[in-house]
């Protein structure tokens, strides 16, 4: 398992759109094959800033659903939204504290 981070930064006048696609396309993302979990925080100093955390079984799991369609379609309606280039990081998950 691998945990997937991806900060996105959006035009002020754009981040409801970025909710409602969100609120639109989350369970379908959840749903994907190899996804295991998927949460969206945003940044408590800068609204226009949130971050995806998504847990994927193997990277082959995220390329496969990064090269679908559904993604296509959601990237494209997201992509216009931004305000800065977003930023994406795959790490391993060491250790988790509850």
């Amino acid at each position: 398992m691998f945990v997937r981070i991806v900060k996105l930064t959006f035009k002020k006048e754009n981040i409801a759109s970025f909710e409602e696609i969100f609120e639109q396309s989350k369970h379908a993302i959840r749903a994907f094959d190899g996804c295991l979990f998927l949460e969206l925080y945003q940044d408590k100093d800068n609204p226009a800033i949130f971050f995806t955390y998504s847990y994927w079984e193997k990277e082959d799991s995220l390329e496969h659903y990064r090269k679908s369609e559904f993604f296509k379609t959601v990237w494209t309606q997201t992509k216009s939204l931004f305000e800065a280039k977003p930023e994406a990081w795959s790490v391993d998950k060491i250790e988790t504290l509850n």
